[in-house]
C-alpha cells in the first residue's frame, strides 16, 4: 500500500530534506549575493543601475550600440532608467518563438508628495503619498531611508540617498502612544492610521540669526538651507523630484539555522535577480531568450515604464530590425509562439494565518518554486490562466531537471486575490504562467523568504532558458 501511495501521490517535501553539505554551501552562496545586491537596490531605479553594471560585466550590451544581430549577441535596453529588457539571441530562428521571463523591480513604498515640505509646531515634516498594496501601520515607528532623484530645471540630475549607511541620519513616522489611543485602537485596523497621517519627520532645529527674529517656519527655512547647502537645491526643485521613503533595514538571514532571507523588497526583487543572475551565466541558446525587469506592477503596469506600454513590444521590433527580418505582422507572430515565466512571488501559506488559505493549494516555503496557474481574485476576475499543455511543458522541465516545484493559488476562493504581468504577456498570445518564491509578510517592510527557494529559482530560470 506505501509503495502505491508513493507511486500515485503529489508530493510537496521539504527541499533541505535533500540538500547535502556542498549543496548547502552553494545555496547560501547565492542568497549571499542576492542580500549583497538587495542592500544596494532598493528602488526601481537603483535595481536598474545595478542590473545594467551586472549586465555590462558580462558582455551584454546596449542595442543602440548593434546595427545588426546575430546569434550569440547579447544587448539590452533601458527605458527611462526604470524597466530595463535583456536577451541573448538564440540559435533558431525568432520566429519560432522565444523563451521569456518577466519580473517587476518595483515594490510597495512611500512617495514624496509633489510639495512635501511643511513645518507644524516647530517640527518640519515631508508629507508623503503610498504606493502601491500596504497596511499603513506597519510604515509607522520603523527607521526609514530617502532615496531617489531631484532634478533642476537645468537638467543637472541629483540623486539621493540617506540613510543607509551607518554614519547618516534615519527618519520615521510617529505614532500615538498607547495611553492615549483608545479611540485609535477600537478603529478598523486598515483606519487605524489615515495616508494624510504618513507624514516623515525630518527635523527640529530652527534657523537662528539675528535677523530672522520676525520670520515664521524658521526650521523648515533651516532644513531648506541645509538641503542648499548640500545639494544646492531650493523648495522649487522638490517638485520635479522622485523620493520614496523605503525601510531602512538592511537583508539579513533570518533564524538559527539561517535558511531564510529577512529583506525590504523581496516582492518582486527576488525573483528579478534570481532572473538576472541566470541570464548572467547563459552563453548560447536554442530559443532566443529574454529577461524583463518591469516597473509600475504594483500600481497596475501602468505608464511608459510599466509593461502595459509598448516600450517591450519597441525592444523586440528593434531586435528583428537588427536580425533584418522584420516585416508586418511579424511581431505578433514571435509573440504568439513565445514562452514565458511571469516570475513573480506567491504568497507563502503561514500557520500563524492559516484561515485565509486551502492548505492543499498553497505554496510552503522551503519547498520549491512555485507555479500559479492563474491569480486573480474570487472567480478569477483579472486571471491569466495557463493552459493545460503549457503546465505539462513547464512541468517537464522542472521534472527533467530536478527541480523541487508545488503548484499553488494565492489564498481561497472568496478571500481575495491579486495579479502579475502575466496576463499583459497573454493577451500578446504568449503561453504565460506565474513561477515564482514563497513570500512571508509580503507587501510589509521587511519579507521573508526561504534560500531554498530562492536557490530553485534561480535554477528554475536557468533551467527555462537552456530548453
Amino acid at each position: 500500500m506505501e509503495e502505491l501511495k508513493e507511486k500515485l501521490f503529489a508530493k510537496k517535501e521539504n527541499g533541505w530534506k535533500t540538500v547535502d553539505t556542498r549543496k548547502k554551501e552553494e545555496i547560501f552562496k547565492v542568497s549571499e549575493k542576492y542580500m549583497e545586491f538587495l542592500n544596494k537596490s532598493k528602488t526601481e531605479r537603483e535595481f536598474i543601475k545595478e542590473a545594467r553594471k551586472l549586465a555590462d560585466e558580462n558582455g551584454f550590451r546596449d542595442i543602440i550600440e548593434f546595427s545588426t544581430l546575430k546569434p550569440g549577441d547579447k544587448v539590452y535596453f533601458v527605458n527611462r532608467e526604470k524597466s530595463m529588457y535583456l536577451a541573448i539571441i538564440g540559435e533558431e530562428t525568432i520566429e519560432n518563438g522565444m523563451h521569456i521571463i518577466g519580473s517587476h523591480v518595483d515594490s510597495p513604498r512611500l512617495d514624496l508628495k509633489p510639495n512635501p515640505l511643511y513645518e507644524d509646531t516647530e517640527l518640519a515634516y515631508f508629507k508623503t503619498h503610498y504606493y502601491g498594496g500596504i497596511k499603513k501601520y506597519q510604515w509607522t515607528t520603523i527607521p526609514l531611508s530617502i532615496h531617489g532623484v531631484i532634478v533642476k530645471t537645468n537638467g543637472e540630475k541629483i540623486e539621493i540617498n540617506i540613510g543607509e549607511k551607518e554614519t547618516d541620519p534615519i527618519f520615521t513616522i510617529t505614532d500615538l502612544l498607547p495611553h492615549l489611543a483608545d479611540e485609535q485602537m477600537n478603529k478598523k485596523l486598515k483606519n487605524g492610521i489615515d495616508g494624510e497621517d504618513l507624514n516623515l519627520l525630518i527635523g527640529s532645529i530652527p534657523y537662528t540669526d539675528t535677523e530672522t527674529e520676525k520670520i515664521s517656519e524658521k526650521v523648515k527655512l533651516n532644513i531648506l538651507n541645509l538641503l542648499n547647502q548640500k545639494y544646492g537645491i531650493t523648495e522649487a526643485d522638490l517638485t520635479s523630484a522622485e523620493l520614496e521613503l523605503v525601510p531602512a533595514f538592511k537583508a539579513r538571514s533570518l533564524g538559527f539555522d539561517e535558511s531564510m532571507v529577512a529583506a525590504y523588497g523581496q516582492d518582486d526583487k527576488v525573483c528579478a535577480y534570481t532572473s538576472l543572475l541566470a541570464m548572467m551565466e547563459l552563453e548560447k541558446v536554442k530559443n532566443t531568450a529574454v529577461c524583463i525587469l518591469s516597473d509600475k506592477e504594483e500600481i497596475g503596469s501602468m505608464g511608459n515604464t510599466g509593461m502595459e506600454s509598448h516600450m517591450f513590444d519597441f525592444f523586440i521590433s528593434e531586435i528583428l530590425n537588427k536580425l533584418q527580418i522584420n516585416r508586418p505582422n511579424l511581431l505578433e507572430k514571435v509573440f504568439c509562439f513565445s514562452k514565458m515565466l511571469s516570475s513573480d512571488v506567491d504568497a507563502g501559506f503561514d500557520p500563524i494565518y492559516a484561515s485565509v488559505s486551502d492548505k492543499i493549494n498553497a505554496g510552503f516555503i522551503g519547498k520549491g518554486i512555485s507555479l500559479n496557474k492563474y491569480t486573480g481574485a474570487r472567480g478569477k476576475s483579472g486571471a491569466s490562466d495557463a493552459n493545460a499543455e503549457y503546465v505539462a511543458w513547464v512541468r517537464n522541465v522542472l521534472e527533467k531537471n530536478d527541480i523541487k516545484y508545488q503548484i499553488a493559488e494565492l489564498g481561497k476562493v472568496d478571500i481575495g486575490g491579486g495579479g502579475t504581468i502575466a496576463y499583459i504577456l497573454a493577451n500578446k498570445g504568449v503561453d504565460v504562467i506565474d513561477c515564482g518564491v514563497p513570500v512571508l509578510s509580503m507587501h510589509a517592510p521587511y519579507e521573508v523568504t526561504s534560500k531554498f527557494d530562492i536557490y530553485s529559482a534561480y535554477n528554475t530560470y536557468k533551467a527555462f532558458w537552456k530548453e
